[in-house]
């Protein structure tokens, strides 16, 4: 910008070519502004991204949020599987992304808009400073321009005062009728005028060079200086925002490598994906531990003395391996206990629930009770140390304020351990560790472990093709006794009753809350009907309108003595 006070380029001469340099200032002055209003433009382009950066973040840790799973929740059971577990690393992911981003935020406004929005006001002084040096010198070589004409107008001035007053002396001097005093004054007036021209032309030629100095200086010093400032002063902005713009992108940059990671976790997530691995979770938290049912016989009507009953849709071969006979001309003689959901609250020891899932349970439940103990017994051992504390140091507090709560909490974990040791003999009978509380009752009907279906089948067998063709009730009174017409047993509407094979007294009370099942109360005597086979259930009946199954370990079981005479003779009969 030096080069247009230059020769060659635009020359500010005074008056030959007006106000040049005020219009080069005035052009200056807009550029300069110009690229001021660039910088400010791309600091509030770089603030704006930094927003979005933020807003995108914030919305990427919420959406995170939103799908995580709920603590102490069903969903959070479901992030077991490997696939959910995938999706919740993703999740996790994707929040570290979101921080990515609020890293660039940061970064853009520490480095970026920070920095430019001082230097945009560095650089409005610094202009201003320039143009004010400009304005200065501009008005200083005004005023001596002024001066200078001012000194040429009174030397102009005198010299014409000079000539005048020569004249007028040369014309009096001429003239025969002025008076010689008239003429020596004309001659010192023309002598006094012509010392103010020659005064007034030395004073102008010491002004002139005077200007002539303040004007070289001026276009050859002062303005080039100054315009050279302004030059270095626009170059410096320019480069700047270059050095933004590469800032720019190398913020973008030095994230690149963390949101690779980011994505390399999320893809590795996605390989550890393992679809067998999540049948069989599926597998392990919903089997029954009930076993298939056997093959139902064939049943021929056309032989009615050998015709055998089709086999019990649960019970299965025991002793030689042979499937049993079982009561009931229909594959549904005996139905899995667990149709329907239950709708209210389950038995305390679950025993609503298949084998499996119940073992489970109680598991769950006594893991949950030794959690609540240790919890119990952390707070207990935290105020037994601050107790001791007290005691200690007696201005700290009163030991004996705590003694209250120590003995809830001894109570509290008393009532935990009892509960843990019912639930874990629970436990130990459904896994087997520990004979059922009826143990008694079963070696009492050890006979019939292998044989009570059998039994009964052979009762009936007898009871529904006896050689006339009839059948006699003298086994049992309980066999003109009707079942209910339940959602469970819709299939036996059109079946004789089954006979009762002995009595059972309930050791406790269960709540059959489960379709199939019967509620009954501690004490209570009822009639067996169908002996457990082996899947922890026996089938009682109330009276006629009332019977279902309870679980074996509930009842103590006393099979009938006649059940086992007829069972022998049924049997010499089909030898």
């Amino acid at each position: 910008m030096a080069e247009l006070s230059s020769a060659g380029g635009m020359e500010f001469k005074p008056k030959r070519q007006g106000s040049s340099d005020k219009d080069q200032f005035d052009n200056l002055e807009k550029h300069t502004q110009w690229g001021i209003d660039v910088l400010e433009k791309y600091i509030k382009f770089v603030k704006e991204r930094t927003e979005i950066e933020l807003s995108y973040a914030k919305q990427l840790r919420n959406l995170s949020k939103k799908y995580q799973p709920k603590k102490n929740s069903k969903e959070e059971e479901e992030y077991r599987y490997t696939s959910t577990k995938a999706f919740l690393a993703t999740l996790n992911e994707m929040n570290d992304y979101a921080g990515q981003h609020e890293v660039i935020s940061e970064n853009m406004t520490s480095l970026i808009t920070g920095e430019l929005t001082r230097y945009v006001q560095e650089l409005k002084q610094e202009r201003k400073s320039h143009f004010h040096d400009g304005r200065k010198a501009q008005q200083h070589i005004e005023t001596c321009w002024k001066q200078l004409e001012a000194s040429k107008r009174r030397f102009e001035r005198d010299c014409k005062e000079a000539d005048r007053a020569q004249q007028y002396f040369e014309k009096m001097d001429a003239d025969i009728n002025v008076t010689k005093a008239d003429v020596e004054k004309a001659r010192q007036q023309a002598q006094l005028r012509h010392q103010m021209a020659e005064d007034s032309k030395a004073e102008y030629s010491s002004t002139l060079q005077k200007f002539n100095s303040e004007q070289h200086d001026h276009y050859y010093t002062h303005i080039p200086n100054i315009f050279q400032k302004i030059q270095e002063m626009e170059e410096r902005r320019i480069v700047r925002i270059g050095e933004s713009m590469k800032t720019f992108a190398e913020v973008d940059r030095q994230v690149i490598p963390i949101i690779g990671k980011c994505l390399d976790e999320i893809t590795k997530a996605a390989e550890s994906v393992d679809h067998k691995s999540d049948s069989q979770m599926v597998i392990e938290a919903f089997k029954s531990g009930f076993e298939p049912p056997g093959d139902i016989d064939f049943e021929d009507f056309t032989q009615p003395m050998k015709r055998t009953i089709s086999e019990s849709s649960l019970s299965n071969s025991r002793g030689d391996g042979k499937s049993e006979p079982k009561f009931g001309s229909k594959s549904k003689g005996k139905l899995w206990p667990f149709i329907k959901k239950n709708k209210g609250a389950g038995p305390e020891d679950f025993s609503n629930l298949p084998p499996e899932q119940r073992r489970k349970k109680l598991q769950q439940k006594v893991d949950e009770l030794n959690k609540d103990i240790q919890k119990e017994m952390d707070q207990r051992d935290a105020l037994t140390k601050m107790k001791d504390v007290y005691i200690k140091n007696p201005q700290m507090g009163d030991a004996a304020s705590v003694d209250h709560r120590l003995a809830e909490l001894g109570q509290n974990i008393e009532k935990l351990r009892l509960e843990v040791q019912k639930f874990e003999g629970w436990l130990a009978e459904v896994e087997g560790r520990l004979p059922p509380r009826n143990e008694q009752a079963r070696r009492q009907s050890g006979l019939y472990e292998a044989q009570n279906t059998s039994a009964v089948n052979s009762c009936a067998q007898d009871r529904e093709s006896s050689p006339d063709g009839s059948y006699t009730e003298e086994q049992s009174q309980e066999t003109e006794m009707k079942i209910p017409a339940t959602d469970f047993d819709d299939e036996f509407d059109d079946e004789e009753p089954l006979p009762t094979i002995g009595t059972c007294k309930a050791l406790y009370t269960f709540e059959g809350q489960n379709e199939g099942t019967i509620s009954v109360a501690e004490g209570e005597m009822l009639y067996v009907i169908e002996e457990d086979k082996g899947d922890g259930w026996t089938r009682i009946r109330r009276n006629e309108d009332e019977e279902g199954y309870v679980p074996t370990s509930y009842v103590e079981v006393y099979l009938d003595k006649n059940a086992k005479d007829v069972y022998k003779s049924l049997q010499k009969i089909s030898e």
